[in-house]
């Protein structure tokens, strides 16, 4: 099986051109191939497929094998992947996702995406603003966003420090979120600039998560900490993110690379 590891910020994925190759068990290839010490290495797998209703598909698996509806950092890719191995042949294209069609608007250098800006649709605010949550004997406040997958936003005094390897599946694991959630722990650094860490559902700390920057950026903006252009830095890089609130859609603007390309024996 051909494929081609991408990152955005440094989170990766195994991307495989399904126009041409056949995966009959993702589920169990996500888990495979995902492994750094015995796989290639990455936060997931995700299949670029032909589609009715878009350019293309993109179908994502987390580490462990389950399904994700969405990813911010991952879509960035499949644009690149697909312009740049001409499967479309225009900056602009149409992604088919579980969350609905993304919008993408490429920019090309040398013939090459450089940088990806996603209309990422409408944000869903699914709690009150903020809600609170006991987790460990210790309550918090958190706002529920939904960017066509569900995080729980936390705003702190400091994220450095965080254990997220204990904190992280409390969260991901607790009775209130019966899906399991991705779970962003924010620092305000000024009006226009944010860091986070994030703890995605299936994989644990990542890098980078796209969706829970556009949530995070959401719930900054609705709680007045930010103004509506938020840049949002996580462990791999920041990310540009917009909320069009006369239009109710974010916008994200974040780089897209290849890493290497190779050939993975089943």
């Amino acid at each position: 099986m051909k494929f081609t590891k991408m990152q955005g910020l440094g989170n990766d994925y195994v991307y495989v051109n399904c126009f041409e190759e056949t995966v009959n068990d993702p589920e169990k290839l996500a888990i495979a191939v995902s492994d750094r010490h015995f796989g290639i290495g990455s936060d997931g797998l995700i299949l670029i497929t032909p589609s009715e209703v878009a350019d293309c598909r993109m179908d994502m698996y987390n580490l462990d094998g389950s399904r994700g509806a969405m990813c911010g950092n991952g879509i960035r890719c499949v644009g690149k992947y697909a312009y740049d191995h001409h499967i479309v042949d225009k900056p602009q294209i149409s992604v088919e996702t579980l969350s609905g069609i993304k919008y993408l608007d490429m920019k090309v250098e040398n013939g090459k995406v450089t940088a990806v800006t996603v209309d990422m649709g409408e944000p869903e605010q699914t709690s009150e603003l903020p809600e609170k949550i006991e987790v460990d004997g210790t309550e918090y406040e958190f706002t529920g966003i939904s960017m066509g997958n569900p995080h729980a936003v936390l705003f702190m005094d400091e994220i450095d420090s965080l254990d997220l390897e204990t904190i992280g599946p409390k969260f991901e694991f607790h009775k209130r979120f019966p899906d399991r959630t991705n779970t962003e722990f924010v620092k305000v650094i000024d009006r226009t600039h944010v860091k986070m860490r994030v703890w995605e559902r299936g994989s644990g700390e990542t890098m980078a998560c796209g969706t829970g920057a556009c949530a995070v950026a959401v719930a900054s903006i609705l709680a007045g900490h930010t103004e509506d252009e938020v840049e949002v830095e996580l462990l791999g890089g920041c990310l540009q993110i917009r909320w069009d609130r006369e239009k109710n859609r974010v916008f994200m603007t974040g780089p897209a690379v290849e890493v290497f390309s190779g050939e993975y024996e089943e």
